[in-house]
């Protein structure tokens, strides 16, 4: 690869880093002081960077007050000569956040930028700029792609534990130097107060930061934009970001559990049962605190297509909005399945229109492993796969239809990127193991947590004929972050070859687990 040598970490971080050091708990766990006028706004949460393509990307901040937001990149660190872009007011309505678009910027280069927030009545006041890099998409094949990807971050009561270093994963990732991070879902856990100290198996003793939305189950606007805020405390994460673009979509615990369209909760921690209604609120704050053009617009999605130039599409799917009910997941005939039928054809025509040579299906959920939904006591099916090893049943049946499309119209380089189960894993899929053989050979990866519970390694469904190539899980369920078992993936694609090269990797970054393959194949 030739990835742009990137500048000292200490150079691009010390605004972002400087400004955080004024950022006080008490200060986070609520809203944005919008009275303490004295002094300079402040952006003590970071910055971030989102939707970037080969001449284009989103900015990210928050501020602690009403302020305009003032974007200035340049070509190199010292900004002699910058370029400026005025974005927009941030108010209250907004949380005080906000982003501003970045047009015309050149194809593969490194770029440097820095956030001023500006008091509205005196545009000469600005706070203290808080700067950032990242790299914008290759316009040439030759230059290679790398990018990581995980999920599940502060879950089953595991959030940011100073004595451990806190969020540690994020500088395993950031030392790789990617192009940009997937995060495949559960970006928080809405639904998974977070309380001082859990007594370990072994009798020690894990630290939370705790905060007041981390306190309960969120339900209002303010309890979920909380819940957002409360993984930027973490110093690590916010650097990160501040190197790193991401590419993000959502699951269930930016709601609540294992939620789907329609439901009303039976779950005793909350007084509003609507889950439209907390779905309403998340989907808010979700857009508020990510850099997602999509969510924007009218009609905002989350699913839709990233292209990084002609080695990569990222295809990221929204298995959560427009599903249907979780159910035993057996019925003979599905319209609706786990995508919704307009999502899947717009699935199919992104496809098809596709010139990249690899095909990123950035999936929230796996397709083989078959996830329960036990809350209410029966034994529903929160994924697609539901242990029936037989022909299509359920939502394998949108699944299936989608396998033999990508078949039969011959689209090559497909690969299936998840999360969710809390461990890591490479499945391939061949037609001559399954039960239903109408489609090509593919591989599915999963990984994460970043910084939650993980969990063993989940059944198999032998509809598609997985076949579990490696695995690392723990034997017991809920093992903390302190017992290790947090991984991530990374994908790097070589500019020469153009092959793509898939480690599962661990907390500190060992890799686990490695496969090659190989372009212009429609299965591998």
């Amino acid at each position: 690869m030739s990835h742009l040598p990137l500048p000292g970490r200490r150079s691009v971080l010390r605004g972002s880093l400087a400004a955080s050091a004024a950022l006080t708990l008490p200060t986070g766990a609520g809203a944005a002081p919008a009275l303490a006028l004295s002094g300079r706004p402040k952006a003590g949460w970071g910055v971030q960077t989102g939707d970037v393509s080969a001449h284009s990307g989103l900015v990210w901040v928050r501020s602690d007050r009403p302020a305009r937001m003032i974007v200035e990149t340049s070509a190199t660190e010292s900004f002699r000569t910058p370029r400026r872009w005025y974005g927009p007011l941030l108010g209250r309505d907004s949380d005080y956040t906000g982003t501003t678009p970045l047009h015309g910027l050149p194809s593969g280069e490194q770029i440097h930028y820095r956030v001023l927030l500006a008091d509205p009545d005196d545009p000469r006041r600005t706070g203290e700029p808080v700067t950032g890099t990242f790299r914008t998409a290759p316009a040439r094949r030759r230059d290679g792609v790398r990018f990581v990807w995980s999920g599940d971050l502060a879950g089953q009561g595991w959030g940011i534990n100073p004595e451990m270093g806190g969020y540690r994963i994020y500088d395993a990732m950031a030392a790789l130097d990617p192009d940009f991070f997937l995060c495949s879902g559960d970006n928080v856990y809405a639904d998974g107060p977070l309380t001082e100290t859990v007594t370990l198996p072994d009798g020690r003793t894990w630290r939370n930061i705790t905060t007041e939305e981390k306190a309960k189950v969120a339900e209002t606007l303010a309890e979920f934009r909380g819940n957002f805020r409360y993984n930027l405390l973490d110093q690590n994460l916010r650097a990160f970001n501040a190197q790193v673009p991401s590419i993000i979509q959502w699951d269930d615990h930016e709601v609540t559990n294992n939620w789907y369209p329609g439901e009303i909760l039976a779950d005793t921690r909350y007084t509003e049962k609507n889950v439209d209604v907390l779905a309403a609120r998340a989907r808010r704050a979700f857009s508020e605190y990510f850099p997602i053009s999509t969510l924007r617009r009218p009609g905002g999605r989350v699913h839709r297509v990233q292209r990084y130039g002609p080695l990569l599409d990222v295809f990221v799917l929204d298995m959560r909005t427009y599903r249907n009910a979780n159910s035993t997941d057996d019925q003979t005939t599905d319209a609706q399945g786990i995508l919704g039928r307009e999502q899947l054809q717009w699935l199919k025509r992104e496809l098809t229109r596709s010139r990249a040579v690899w095909k990123v299906i950035a999936s929230d959920m796996p397709l083989g492993l078959v996830v329960p939904d036990t809350g209410d006591g029966r034994p529903n099916i929160e994924a697609v796969a539901q242990g029936d090893p037989g022909a299509p049943l359920g939502r394998e049946l949108q699944i299936a239809e989608l396998l033999r499309f990508v078949k039969h119209r011959r689209i090559t380089g497909t690969v299936w990127l998840t999360a969710d189960v809390h461990h890591t894993s490479a499945q391939h899929y061949h037609p001559s193991r399954a039960a239903f053989p109408d489609f090509e050979p593919f591989w599915e990866f999963v990984s994460g947590p970043l910084n939650a519970g993980a969990f063993p390694a989940n059944a198999l469904d032998n509809t598609f004929g997985p076949e579990r190539v490696f695995v690392k899980a723990p034997t017991a369920a809920n093992v903390s972050p302190a017992e290790g078992y947090q991984f991530f993936g990374e994908v790097d694609i070589d500019g020469d070859s153009a092959e793509l090269t898939v480690r599962l990797r661990e907390q500190d970054g060992t890799v686990l687990f490695t496969k090659v393959l190989r372009p212009g194949r429609v299965g591998q």
